[in-house]
Order: structure tokens, then sequence, then C-alpha cells
């Protein structure tokens, strides 16, 4: 069967967690000006438009269910728990490429902002630049980990 069920779960795991942009826009904050915006070029058929604006906007988009240490981590040990325990590489696929979107937004984020704020706090006191660092390694390590077990 070779591989592909691994890509295509990858594919959709890739996807998904913009999924949360689609989220905060339509139903947490449909009075932000952003999200008016978006409506409006949606309404308007410019999907593509409203895609770029969402891209372009993402930074201003605060406590965001998907997109927040909380989620990470927990989807982090549902992930140890799926690899561990299903023999599915369209999973694995998904599981795992789900997760390395999130290490990647916060990556960028990291280099684009310099913080890590729009994901929440992980400990009190939140994380520096360097403990974001730490956390973004130490995460890509086990992320990789996992995906050598899978």
């Amino acid at each position: 069967m070779g591989y592909w069920p691994f890509w295509i779960g990858g594919a959709i795991g890739t996807i998904l967690p913009d999924i949360d942009h689609l989220i905060y826009i339509f139903f947490l904050n449909p009075h932000e000006l952003t999200s008016q915006r978006v409506n409006y070029l949606i309404k308007k058929k410019e999907v593509a438009r409203a895609r770029t604006l969402l891209y372009e906007t993402k930074s201003e988009r605060r406590n965001m269910i998907f997109h927040s240490f909380v989620f990470q981590v927990i989807f982090m040990l549902l992930t140890f728990l799926i690899i561990s325990s299903s023999d599915s590489v369209f999973v694995y696929g998904i599981v795992l490429a789900f997760s390395l979107h999130f290490l990647v937004d916060q990556f960028i984020d990291l280099i684009d902002n310099k913080n890590l704020n729009n994901w929440g706090q992980l400990i009190s006191g939140g994380l520096d630049y360097r403990k974001s660092i730490i956390y973004i390694a130490a995460s890509f390590l086990l992320l990789f980990l996992m995906g050598l077990s899978a």
C-alpha cells in the first residue's frame, strides 16, 4: 500500500489547525473589523483575498482555541497516545502534521514577534525569548521522536 495514506493524512493535518482562524472569525469575534472584512470578501466570492487577509492579520488574533499552549500540550499527549496505540499511517500523518503545523506557527511567531504571547501563558510569568526557544526546540525534538516511532 505504501506511504500515500501517510502523506494524505499529513496534508489534512496541515490544513486542520487553520480552522481555528475561521472559528475565531465567524464565531468567537465576528464583530472585529478583520472578521467583518473577511465575511465581506467571502460574500463577494473573493476567497483568495479573504485567505490573504487572514494570513496578513494572524498576529491580531489572540485567545484562539487551537492556537494555545494548553491545547498544544493536550494534543501532544494525544499524539503520543495515538501513535503508540494505532496502526493507521493515515492517522499518524494527521496527528504529526497537526502538531508540526503548530510548532512551525510558533517558530514563525517567535521570529516575527520575538515572543509567543499570542499563544497564551504556559507558565506564570510567561516565556521570555530564551525559554521560548527551549520550549520550541524541546517540542520539535519530542515530535521528531514520536515521528520515528510511527
